[in-house]
């Protein structure tokens, strides 16, 4: 049913997310079903077959002893007396071997769902033949056993149909999700953990799936179930459905005490479990240190004891499901006692209950109905966490799907025409906090071809204005425009197909070398490819690899060096043939005979486009056409390198107090780098 005792202990050790507004979840929900309107149908349809299948068996069952078998055997142990006095009681329960020769057709359908019962006439029971007996007991058999495929059969549709339907569901939200989270602006990922959102996408999903592909399912038959169950125990005999369900009431409590118990257990297990895997990484990262002071011993009794706490936590949280499912079935068992051993008193008696009698065939009837009690009340006890998760989980990835971007294109933006990379800052403010700006009234123009140099302390300000450029982040006032023309009047996408850019912290795909050269313009030839890598002096690394451009990769390019990883974003950035180019520190981890290459490579790259250059080396900015000194978030300085140095103000401080604290090397926002000879 859960796929044995570790699916039971997987489903109970699942914590109960209580969703905050059930209703309009459900809502969303039924917004991405209705494509599945027919199929949802069919699932009902199936759920309430599948239903009357299991409630139709246990009848059968005892339509058998009381129609065909319950005579002879009384008449064998009796004699013909106790034969007559067992037809008799029989046939007020016995409606399979009625003759239906006069109802019409409505009253017949009526008969046989068990809306409306004809029950066969006593006399007709009496002078039975054995022949005639055996005849219908093996219409029975035949009927039971086709009730029985067919039951499977249709079970394992429903099934199907629901997971299927409930499958292309998910794979919609996680579309949308995955969409919706490219749309959302920077300014999103810096106020929210990856982890979270990863959650989103991953756990909550898992439980939206599992109450699809079945918990849903299961717990609308189990409630349908006993439901039905109850009903057609209390038509055939309410005093006897009572007596019979005496232990259901034991039954539910004990569930939710043992459920409850284990989830606390795993609750403390979860935790105890995310203590040992902390444990684990802090010392594996710190092996180094724990090797150089010796202390592997006092880490390994810090271990054991941490994680001795969760296997206790554990052993107490398998305690508790490995005890319910002996626990209900103990309780069944007595339901089972109850039944037959009431039943049995008052037929052996010919005693009545509360007025009514029972029959050899109700009892057989009854014990198959209380067989079916112990599992719908386990599963709906189990599973309805299963889907209070669920509703929670779509409560979570909705409120992530109602999430405005920060940044969005306003009525009527136009598409940004080609480029010629005229870029102004008119008195530009920003913050990504309210009220804590982190560049003030910025003014400046940048010439078409013209390449900028950005320096000044850390915090300055540098890479905001850079991030405002393509519209990462939007100025709180002021405007920045290029060719005159405000980012915030075009569409964000045709802004960005012009710029490019290229990260300090470099970010490769697991992909081959060629996708990952290609990722800024899919439709490029390998040629083209071929061409950005030896521009940017990647070719010569790129040979090396075992597959040379058809080298897959490793996470986050894992494998290469940054310099390589860098010589391949400048390749990537090279290729995309932007207008303007951002380079934000993209020489700080290469080494000098390297960025003299790249160098080169710049100075064939930036020819007829306007570049923001923000480099730790000097080397880097010496030959850009403007200088932009910033502190404070705001300009201090602007000039060349070498008329800001013979100005002796901000930038010739900042340039001097590393260089005389360093000797041959310098630095420059707050990083030191090698140099091969003084720049000044």
């Amino acid at each position: 049913m859960f796929g044995g005792p570790d699916g039971l202990r997987r489903l109970m050790s699942q914590d109960q997310i209580r969703p905050q507004s059930v209703g309009r979840t459900l809502a969303r929900f039924g917004g991405y079903f209705s494509r599945f309107v027919p199929t949802l149908t069919v699932v009902l349809v199936l759920v309430v077959i599948s239903t009357w299948g299991q409630v139709l068996t246990p009848e059968l069952v005892g339509q058998a002893v009381d129609c065909y078998i319950a005579k002879p055997i009384a008449g064998a142990f009796g004699g013909a007396a106790v034969a007559q006095q067992a037809a008799a009681g029989s046939a007020s329960r016995c409606w399979y071997a009625a003759d239906l020769s006069q109802l019409s057709a409505s009253a017949k359908v009526a008969h046989w769902l068990g809306w409306q019962h004809v029950f066969v006439d006593t006399a007709r029971l009496e002078t039975m033949s054995a022949d005639a007996a055996i005849a219908g007991l093996a219409q029975i058999v035949m009927l039971s056993i086709a009730v029985f495929a067919a039951i499977s059969a249709l079970t394992g549709l429903l099934f199907f149909s629901m997971a299927r339907a409930g499958q292309h569901v998910l794979t919609d939200i996680r579309v949308d999700l995955f969409a919706h989270l490219h749309r959302l602006s920077i300014g999103y990922y810096s106020d929210h953990e990856v982890g979270d959102l990863m959650s989103r996408i991953t756990n909550d999903t898992e439980a939206i799936g599992q109450a699809f592909s079945f918990a849903l399912v299961n717990v609308l038959g189990g409630i349908l179930l006993i439901g039905w169950i109850s009903y057609k125990m209390l038509a055939a005999s309410f005093a006897y459905a009572l007596l019979s369900l005496a232990v259901v009431p034991l039954m539910a409590i004990t569930t939710v005490w043992f459920s409850n118990q284990a989830r606390r257990a795993f609750r403390i297990s979860r935790a105890e479990l995310g203590s040992v895997n902390a444990e684990l990484q802090e010392s594996i990262s710190a092996v180094r240190e724990v090797q150089a002071f010796n202390r592997a011993d006092e880490n390994l009794d810090s271990f054991r004891a941490t994680n001795a706490a969760n296997r206790d936590a554990n052993v107490r949280a398998v305690a508790f499901t490995s005890a319910l499912a002996p626990a209900l079935e103990a309780l069944g068992y007595l339901a089972l006692a109850i039944v037959a051993a009431g039943g049995g008193w008052l037929l052996l008696n010919g005693a009545e209950l509360l007025g009514a009698s029972v029959s050899l065939g109700l009892i057989i009837t009854f014990i198959g109905y209380s067989q079916r009690f112990n599992q719908p009340i386990q599963q709906i006890a189990v599973l309805w966490t299963n889907i209070q998760n669920a509703i929670a989980g779509g409560e979570r990835i909705f409120q992530l799907l109602d999430e405005k971007p920060s940044i969005m294109d306003r009525p009527g933006a136009r598409t940004m025409p080609t480029l010629n990379g005229d870029v102004t800052f008119e008195n530009v403010s920003a913050e990504y906090t309210t009220g804590t700006p982190v560049l003030r009234n910025v003014s400046f123009h940048a010439k078409a071809g013209q390449t900028i140099a950005i320096v000044g302390p850390t915090g300055a300000g540098k890479t905001t204005i850079i991030n405002l450029l393509p519209r990462f982040y939007d100025a709180s006032t002021g405007s920045v425009k290029i060719d005159g023309i405000d980012v915030r009047d075009v569409t964000a996408e045709s802004l960005r197909r012009q710029i490019g850019i290229v990260l300090q912290d470099t970010f490769l795909f697991s992909a081959s070398v060629m996708d990952n050269i290609r990722f800024g313009r899919p439709d490029a030839s390998d040629a083209e490819v071929v061409a950005a890598a030896a521009l940017a002096h990647a070719d010569a690394f790129i040979d090396r690899l075992p597959l040379k451009y058809d080298t897959v990769l490793g996470e986050r390019g894992s494998g290469l060096s940054q310099g390589q990883r860098q010589l391949l974003a400048i390749a990537r950035a090279s290729l995309a043939n932007p207008r303007i180019l951002i380079l934000d520190e993209a020489t700080s981890s290469v080494d000098t005979r390297t960025e003299r290459l790249i160098q080169q490579a710049f100075d064939k790259l930036l020819t007829g486009r306007t570049a923001f250059v923000i480099a730790h080396r000097l080397s880097t900015i010496r030959n850009a056409d403007v200088v932009l000194v910033l502190d404070q978030g705001q300009i201090v300085e602007q000039g060349t390198h070498d008329s800001l140095l013979a100005k002796r103000g901000f930038y010739f401080d900042l340039y001097n107090s590393q260089y005389q604290k360093m000797a041959p090397q310098t630095q420059l926002n707050g990083k030191a780098h090698l140099e091969a000879a003084p720049l000044n």
